[in-house]
């Protein structure tokens, strides 16, 4: 089976897992990844978005394409999980936000060319897609001088996951330099579905690669105040190492 048919297998099948956290960031200020680090340090969305086109791909329950039209922009989210976007639908309906959710797979969305101002991922296309395929579509659908902006894992933090699936540990466990395709549905503990990533050179040979510009990168720890582990992130582990980075690109004009 494909790495798409898997991950909409799986996220079809734990979507329910998810309605409650994503009632909780539909009402909430922006804040990102797993440790909710705020807006005002990671900086994802521009302040003023009125009459800005975007789109979130692999929305999930919808609440960064909620953030992005509360902001004043005209909204597409766009997600391979059914079940996700019903309760998308639901909220936004909640919520009176105007966005367009669509069912489809952010590595051929099927939009037009040229036709966001901004793309964003928070997870979603950003580690369960293939970035040969999807930062291709997200270049063809940005307009000229467009953003790409996208979370994700952390190399360090898959790297040093066990092979039983077991939390990171402060040892290397597989292979920085052939990072790739990480398949999760057979590990013992918290099988999962199919993710990617790159070292730190792939991506910057990836983006020149599509011809994307670099405009920012951050790597996100656990922020102080933080008292709890975090999925599959030990807190003292994220103190010191990077769990998340959020790269900020730039189609040129």
């Amino acid at each position: 089976m494909d790495h798409a048919s898997i991950n909409r297998d799986y996220w079809n099948g734990m979507a329910q897992d998810w309605v409650a956290l994503g009632e909780r960031l539909w009402a909430a200020e922006p804040e990102w990844g797993i440790w909710n680090n705020p807006e005002s340090d990671v900086q994802m969305l521009p302040v003023e978005m009125d009459g800005m086109t975007a789109v979130e791909l692999g929305c999930g329950t919808g609440y960064v394409a909620g953030w992005m039209a509360r902001r004043g922009a005209q909204v597409t989210g766009l997600d391979i999980s059914d079940q996700q976007l019903e309760t998308a639908r639901r909220l936004a309906a909640h919520h009176k936000a105007d966005v367009d959710f669509i069912l489809g797979n952010a590595e051929r969305t099927g939009l037009p060319d040229a036709t966001f101002d901004i793309a964003i991922s928070e997870y979603g296309a950003a580690i369960w897609c293939d970035p040969d395929v999807w930062l291709a579509e997200a270049w063809r659908i940005l307009k000229p001088g467009g953003r790409l902006v996208f979370l994700g894992s952390h190399p360090l933090a898959l790297i040093t996951v066990p092979p039983n699936g077991a939390p990171s540990e402060l040892q290397l466990h597989s292979s920085y330099r052939i990072l790739g395709r990480m398949d999760w549905t057979e590990v013992e503990i918290d099988p999962g579905g199919v993710e990617f990533n790159r070292s730190h050179a792939d991506w910057h040979a990836l983006f020149a690669k599509v011809g994307f510009q670099i405009e920012g990168y951050q790597e996100l720890y656990a922020p102080p105040g933080t008292t709890r582990d975090s999925f599959n992130i030990p807190l003292a582990w994220a103190k010191d190492y990077p769990s998340e980075q959020v790269w900020k690109l730039r189609k040129p004009a």
